[in-house]
């Protein structure tokens, strides 16, 4: 599978956005039924839930959002041909249908996909929501001043690579021939090569109807005409405050996922982490019926509610696809040789990364590249067993065969924000386990976006840095190709094959997985590719990150999945 460097780019954006501004939520006590929360176990419609954070929903456009970076917020309000089932835990990872009868029906060789739209589908006004309204809502996402969604349809189908959005050219009122709508319910897509992942794909908000009449361009995101449960009655300072109601028009009879508890929910952002925490601590009048979608407790905080019974009551764990990991160029010495390689992958002392994220309750360790869930494809290996806390004694025999048999010096490059998991305290760590094995760590610490730019350039690419990913469905398929897929080096643009691998064979094996529309068979594969890839010692996985969240008093019904990792908010219902 071949994809451009624009996705590239927008895969990782959301792979930050996911952590920082939407990575995780509670899921009721850990080791509680996770629907008891709040008291009585029976959720009932009415009130209002309040969500409190720190990030805006800005861009609510169903053409401008990057899902997976926007919580759950948008999926009250656009439906789509598919979602995520709305489960705990690895059961939520699966892909259902949502405004179509089923996931999808492909050809032969999954490069044509087929859906029907269920009946009795309507939009917040009552009219009927139909597959043009649909072609047109993906069609506008390719505008230019529409941009910010997920990028992968310009490169999947069939003559989308240049297409400008139905905007450029009124006269134009085909759009895109690789979308047909034979009638009102049926809607068709031609795809450029096999995508057995297209189900995943076809739960962006791109997929959400627009109608045409009602599109308003660039001021579309003020009132976004709604397909879900729930309306927007408000939007100010782009999204910053933001209201929804209930859509009168839409029906449960249609909609298994969404449950749609509240009848009105207040949206708040700007605040404060700390200030949200404390607020959901204290839970206070309308603050006890109150979630977050994008704050997360620090190690001070989780210790702090770990001793209050009633508050830790009151915290779930989240998990979502994401690794935090060492990457190598190379192209630069010394990590031009696979030994030197190896010497740092049994050297590192993941216990002491740990702690510096935060501690065992907030980071698990990582020995694949692969999140350690099943719908990625996860295969437990370690190629590199370094204990606890690092085999320096074989990163030193590995050295002296590479011909540095009195150490070496190498330079760590990491951002100094806090805010990520490429952190001093982090790197930091890193040095210090290293330097038992002889290796002299010089770190080097950029800001935020210096330390972006450095590393996503070909060109300025250090030999020995920290990153991290997120895929953008629970699968195998966005986490491995943007990374290890030859064909997405991206030497004239932003680059996230960080090792520059282009081996023909692991090419190969993506384009087969890719033609799988059996999710769970590819799933296996991508494990196997994954042990495969790290044979060669391009990254040091050091950990997955684990999410705690606060919930108000009064909330219930919380059920968080391992696709999002966020608390979802159409299931929450309050007292």
């Amino acid at each position: 599978m071949r994809q451009s460097s624009v996705i590239a780019r927008r895969v990782a954006a959301a792979s930050v956005s996911l952590v920082v501004a939407a990575g995780a939520a509670a899921c009721g006590p850990e080791d509680n039924d996770a629907k008891s929360a709040g008291g009585d176990s029976t959720p009932h419609k009415g009130g209002t839930l309040t969500v409190l954070n720190s990030q805006p929903q800005q861009d609510f456009d169903p053409a401008r959002l990057y899902t997976s970076g926007g919580g759950n917020v948008p999926s009250l309000v656009f439906r789509t041909l598919t979602t995520r089932n709305r489960e705990n835990g690895e059961a939520g990872a699966k892909v259902v249908s949502d405004l179509a009868t089923d996931t999808g029906r492909p050809n032969k060789d999954a490069t044509v996909w087929t859906y029907t739209l269920k009946e009795g589908l309507k939009y917040e006004d009552g009219t009927a929501i139909t597959s043009a309204d649909i072609k047109y809502g993906i069609e506008r996402s390719f505008a230019p001043e529409l941009s910010g969604g997920a990028p992968y349809l310009r490169d999947w189908l069939v003559g989308a690579a240049d297409y400008q959005g139905p905007y450029k050219d009124k006269r134009d009122t085909k759009g895109l021939s690789a979308i047909e709508t034979p009638d009102a319910r049926t809607i068709v897509f031609h795809l450029n090569k096999p995508e057995g992942e297209f189900p995943y794909l076809a739960t962006q908000t791109q997929f959400a109807p627009v109608p045409k009449a009602k599109d308003t361009g660039t001021k579309y995101e003020e009132h976004p005409v709604s397909s879900g449960p729930y309306k927007v009655v408000s939007n100010d300072n782009d999204g910053e405050r933001l209201v929804l109601e209930r859509n009168t028009h839409w029906s449960a009879s249609t909609d298994a996922e969404r449950k749609a508890y509240p009848d009105r929910i207040d949206v708040r952002s700007g605040l404060d982490s700390s200030v949200i925490n404390q607020r959901l601590s204290a839970s206070q009048g309308a603050d006890a019926a109150a979630v977050t979608t994008d704050t997360n407790l620090g190690p001070a905080e989780l210790a702090k509610v770990t001793g209050d019974k009633d508050l830790a009551a009151r915290v779930g764990t989240g998990h979502f696809g994401y690794t935090n990991y060492i990457a190598f160029n190379p192209t630069i010495k010394p990590f031009n040789n696979v030994k030197v390689r190896q010497a740092i992958s049994y050297a590192v002392d993941r216990s002491s990364v740990v702690n510096a994220a935060g501690g065992s309750a907030l980071a698990e360790p990582a020995t694949t590249f692969l999140p350690n869930q099943k719908s990625f494809g996860y295969e437990p290996y370690d190629l590199f067993p370094a204990g606890e806390a690092g085999n320096a004694a074989k990163a030193k025999e590995l050295l002296k065969e590479a011909g540095y048999a009195n150490g070496l010096t190498v330079t760590l490059t990491h951002s100094n924000s806090k805010d990520f998991e490429t952190s001093p305290e982090i790197a930091t760590a890193v040095q210090d386990a290293l330097k038992k094995a002889g290796i002299t760590v010089k770190l080097q610490g950029l800001e935020e976006n210096d330390y972006k730019d450095k590393i996503h350039s070909v060109r300025t690419e250090p030999g020995f840095f920290l990153a991290h990913w997120g895929a953008d469905w629970p699968s195998g398929g966005p986490f491995l190709a943007p990374i290890f897929d030859g064909r997405q080096i991206v030497k004239d643009g932003a680059n996230f094959n960080t090792g520059l691998l282009n081996d023909k064979s692991v090419n190969a094996e993506i384009d087969a997985i890719n033609k799988l529309t059996d999710l769970d068979a590819a799933a296996k594969r991508w494990g196997a590719l994954d042990k495969k890839i790290g044979e060669q010692a391009l990254t040091v996985p050091l950990f997955h990150p684990v999410y705690k969240r606060l919930y108000g008093e009064a909330v219930k019904n919380v059920v968080i999945s391992d696709w999002t990792g966020v608390l979802d908010i159409s299931q929450v219902a309050v007292k």
